[in-house]
């Protein structure tokens, strides 16, 4: 089988298995109340409805209270950086040098967006792939980093120290770069131009969308959700 049948096999079981977990979310949303009022599923759900303002930079008792499944709209600035800038960053760390950026209770989102149109602050704007900072983010959230944003799960190294530090990480949604731009209000560059879309840029933003993927007290929401679907 090439890798290209071994890829498309893979969409294909992830997008059955998102239908599924759909079918399980509408099939138990319309289910008597006294059948469901202690349901887990339920409660997960109620809070995915439900939406949280906070405003950047972000407290500790601002992320504690958070837990996986809230829907939170974010406002302020966030920082971008992918993986070259995080690099960087880190080797800044590793040196004893200054950071160019104040990350204490600062939202990095993980993204490069495209060029933005004329009038516009910024092009399109999707989350990147996360994994690929997790190398660098402990020492990040070590140093007061309260949040971060982009798609996928996370190491288990980087939820442990999320717990211990008190950070947690957002889901954005994937595909939907053009529409999360309509939340950028402002984008300038700040540090590494050089990288061009993967320069870090300062955001401002206006109810941004954003999901608990992970939260300060090392849940999952990727776990926590295939746990139930497990369970019906």
């Amino acid at each position: 089988m090439s890798c290209s049948e071994t890829q498309r096999g893979s969409d294909i079981v992830f997008l059955v298995v998102v239908r599924c977990l759909f079918s399980v979310v509408q099939y138990e949303h319309n289910k008597p109340n006294e059948l469901n009022k202690h349901n887990k599923h339920d409660q997960l759900e109620e809070k995915m409805s439900q939406q949280i303002r906070l405003t950047t930079p972000l407290t500790t008792e601002d992320v504690e209270k958070l837990r996986i499944g809230d829907k939170v709209l974010l406002n302020g600035v966030l920082f971008t950086g992918r993986d070259a800038a995080h690099k960087r960053l880190f080797d800044l760390i590793q040196d004893g040098k200054e950071l160019p950026i104040d990350i204490k209770g600062q939202v990095i989102y993980y993204v490069g967006p495209t060029p933005a149109k004329p009038g516009k602050p910024i092009g399109s704007a999707g989350p990147t792939t996360s994994y690929r900072m997790d190398p660098y983010s402990p020492k990040l959230i070590e140093l007061g980093l309260k949040g971060m944003i982009g798609k996928g799960n996370r190491s288990q190294a980087v939820i442990d120290v999320m717990k211990q530090f008190k950070a947690v990480y957002f889901g954005a949604t994937g595909g939907a770069g053009a529409l999360i731009a309509k939340r950028i209000k402002k984008a300038e560059i700040v540090a590494y131009p050089d990288l061009g879309p993967e320069a870090i840029r300062r955001l401002e933003v206006e109810d941004f969308p954003v999901t608990v993927i992970n939260d300060t007290k090392g849940n999952d929401l990727y776990v926590e959700g295939m746990r139930q679907y497990a369970e019906e």
